[in-house]
């Protein structure tokens, strides 16, 4: 995560020490953007005790780095529509430090954006949207444990795009979803995992 930060951060410096500081020409830019970025999703890890109050066994959920792609439509200069997209996630699940199983995740999120200073090499923005998250092929406990199958929540962004030239920019996103999962057992509620987790990629992109 320092890592996936210190790159956008020099990569920022980098890029506005060669750019204009004064604003880019858009010469009837599109109103699309396309961004690849590569995504630690680091899971908050705050779920219920198995066993209930007093317990202290709690399941955690694996980090991992993945890709994804994100379509945006620009409504206005400032406002614009983004989808997030991956393929499914594969996260191992861990009870009181030893693993326990797995499950897969798809989380398509579309967020609503307000770009601050959109014609400017440098270009914050904040989001917020609705996730949903499909869970699938859950082995827990030598299946004798099920999460269920989907997760809706909000979500938060924050970023910034540093422009190279008409098209292409640099892209720094911070996002935290909410993804939540009753763990059940034998039809009883043995837990909840609250994955809830921070986002957060460098990427690149291109503005047709």
């Amino acid at each position: 995560m320092k890592k996936l930060i210190a790159m956008a951060a020099a990569a920022a410096g980098l890029l506005s020490s060669f750019a204009a500081p004064a604003a880019f020409a858009q010469e009837a830019a599109s109103p699309w953007l396309l961004r690849l970025r590569a995504v630690n999703i680091s899971p908050e890890n705050k779920s219920d005790p198995v066993g209930g109050v007093g317990a202290s066994d709690r399941l955690t959920v694996s980090s991992k780095t993945i890709p994804e792609l994100d379509i945006s439509y620009f409504f206005t200069p400032n406002w614009a529509a983004e989808l997030i997209l991956t393929y499914p996630q594969k996260h191992d699940v861990r009870l009181d430090g030893q693993t326990i199983g797995s499950f897969k995740h798809l989380p398509p999120t579309l967020l609503l954006q307000y770009h601050f200073t959109p014609d400017a090499t440098f270009s914050p923005y904040v989001g917020a949207g609705v996730n949903y998250t499909r869970i699938s092929d859950v082995t827990l406990l030598n299946g004798n444990a099920q999460l269920e199958s989907h997760s809706f929540g909000a979500a938060l962004q924050a970023g910034f795009d540093v422009k190279i030239d008409r098209h292409w920019l640099v892209n720094f996103d911070v996002k935290k979803v909410q993804i939540r999962s009753d763990v059940m057992s034998g039809g009883t509620r043995i837990s909840t995992v609250r994955i809830d987790p921070w986002l957060i990629g460098v990427g690149v992109g291109y503005r047709f």
